[in-house]
């Protein structure tokens, strides 16, 4: 079974390839189908929102089952922000320095023990004839007062692990992927999997 990726980011695919493909699923990423991929304004109120939207909209473009993503940074003590804002939160698209300045700045009153945050990934995968399926993970951590870490991107700097004791900027790439929101996701989607694909092939 092929499903294609809604997405461009270099990281994302090589981490969802090595999760999806011990399940005999073949990922292939955009640049494997001719033309040029419809660019999908995220404007959705929630992740499930954006990443449906991303989903359809690709998989009725190229006339294959299509997997999106959509995840982010909520902060229970700033009313969820960034949210569905993360890679935009200082205004411009995925400035992390800015992002990152924005959010300690807000924080910097907050004490410790309201300083809650999680990452939280929704899949979505979509058929052609719109049919959608979808799965979710989360992983709850801690806004530390200052950047810790030089790995990872976004907001892993701020982001304490608790368990590891450490921020995501301070693990290595595997650790983190064995704890990650969308690993987790990807996880709950791969369970899914038997079933779907029994869904998608019957309509063949």
């Amino acid at each position: 079974m092929e499903i294609l990726l809604a997405t461009k980011n270099p990281g994302k695919i090589t981490e969802i390839k090595s999760i999806l493909e011990p399940l005999n699923i073949m990922v292939l990423s955009l640049d494997v189908i001719d033309g040029d991929a419809p660019d999908v304004v995220e404007d959705g109120e929630s992740f499930a929102d954006n990443a449906q939207k991303k989903a359809l909209t690709v998989a009725k473009w190229a006339g294959m089952p299509a997997l999106a993503d959509d995840s982010g940074l909520v902060v229970p003590a700033l009313g969820g922000e960034p949210g569905v804002h993360s890679s935009r939160y200082a205004g411009e698209e995925g400035n992390n320095e800015a992002n990152i300045e924005l959010l300690l700045e807000r924080m910097k009153e907050v004490p410790v023990t309201e300083r809650l945050a999680y990452f939280v990934c929704i899949l979505v995968l979509a058929a052609p004839d719109s049919r959608t399926w979808q799965a979710g993970g989360r992983v709850d951590g801690l806004i530390s007062f200052e950047k810790q870490g030089t790995g990872g991107f976004g907001y892993d700097p701020v982001f304490f692990y608790m368990p590891a004791n450490r921020t995501f900027a301070e693990l290595d790439l595997n650790a983190k992927n064995r704890v990650s929101h969308r690993y987790r996701a990807l996880e709950a989607f791969g369970k899914m999997w038997p079933e779907i694909e029994g869904e998608l092939e019957g309509s063949v």
